[in-house]
């Protein structure tokens, strides 16, 4: 599987209900460079579990679009968008926020990740569909 599909897969499985992703995922050794409105961190494997955790205690389903998806040799870019349906309203899917990522891909596993996000507000969630209509 080339690094492109291993990330595409990763984004596409069931993060909001499937316990195995980080353990299929992630490399144990990996590292995520994160750097959000709640400012900058690093997560470990472990801290990634956890994360994972959280994310099945709130979420219905949860599903990313993407803009861009760029690979170079073992290091896929992504720019992409998180929607998700909380447990408590299941039928109505907001967006959350906007990512870019660059991962860096050893052994068929995500290693390290190096992520920039923005919390997403109505009307930049509004004018995704820009993009998405876009050819890419």
């Amino acid at each position: 599987m080339s690094a492109k599909e291993l990330v595409k897969e990763f984004y596409g499985s069931d993060l909001a209900n499937d316990s195995s992703v980080v353990a299929k995922y992630f490399h144990k050794d990996c590292e995520l460079h994160w750097s959000s409105s709640q400012g900058f961190s690093i997560l470990n494997y472990n801290d990634i579990v956890h994360f994972f955790e959280g994310t099945r205690q709130s979420y219905n389903s949860i599903r990313f679009e993407f803009t861009h998806l760029l690979e170079v040799d073992a290091t896929v870019t992504t720019r992409h968008t998180l929607f998700a349906s909380t447990i408590e309203n299941p039928e109505n899917e907001v967006v959350l926020a906007h990512f870019s990522t660059i991962w860096e891909i050893i052994n068929n596993k995500l290693y390290r990740g190096y992520e920039i996000s923005q919390q997403a507000d109505e009307n930049n969630g509004k004018s995704l569909n820009s993009y998405s209509e876009r050819k890419i």
